[in-house]
């Protein structure tokens, strides 16, 4: 039997920071800067963040992955009692076979109840799978909402034409570090989110 293996990694952040333009005309200096210059000759300042190092300290992100592991586990354990349940049912009405204590009739509804129940398990490993990867999917998104949102703030006195993401498993062979932002990242980020939790519980 299949089970669930669910695992959240880098949240399909990787390369999701994408070519971050302003373009807003607001180009002050801020504390990592670099002007690049293309193939056609214009320039754009350019920064990026660790996204490896934001998953490791950005605490909204760690606690979601923990809850998701945590109830992928429970999922399992589910799965795997109704599987070992089924499987004692077989065994069951083949030591009652064996000994023909079993009528034909008996035999056949007992075949009938075990099939079903067997249907019974996979619709429920499927529905779980299918909730919980709706789940994640949900979570994505909301994640690249908060990091959208916070970026477009951030960038506002700061006049990055591009915030890239880098992955140690991604395409950039070689970064310049001034130009990582990712502690700026974390800090805002774990600070906005404290804010609304701290909100969210006054109400």
């Amino acid at each position: 039997m299949k089970y669930l293996s669910l695992v959240i990694s880098a949240l399909a952040l990787v390369g999701v920071i994408v070519l971050f333009a302003t373009k807003s005309g607001n180009n002050k200096q801020g504390t990592h800067s670099h002007t690049a210059a293309t193939a056609t000759g214009t320039t754009g300042r350019i920064a990026y963040v660790d996204i490896d190092t934001l998953e490791a300290n950005f605490t909204y992100l760690k606690s979601k992955r923990e809850d998701f592991q945590r109830r992928q586990e429970g999922m399992k354990r589910e799965l795997q009692n109704s599987a070992a349940q089924m499987q004692r049912d077989v065994q069951d009405v083949q030591r009652k076979a064996k000994a023909g204590t079993l009528t034909e009739a008996e035999y056949a509804a007992a075949e009938r109840r075990i099939g079903q129940m067997q249907q019974s398990l996979q619709t429920r490993e499927a529905a779980l799978t299918e909730q919980l990867l709706k789940e994640q999917d949900d979570f994505n998104k909301d994640l690249q909402t908060r990091l959208d949102a916070f970026l477009t703030e951030y960038n506002k006195d700061k006049g990055y034409d591009y915030i890239l993401s880098y992955s140690r498993a991604g395409h950039i062979l070689y970064r310049n570090k001034e130009l990582d932002i990712t502690e700026d990242v974390i800090k805002g980020m774990n600070e906005r989110t404290t804010d609304t939790t701290t909100t969210n519980k006054k109400k």
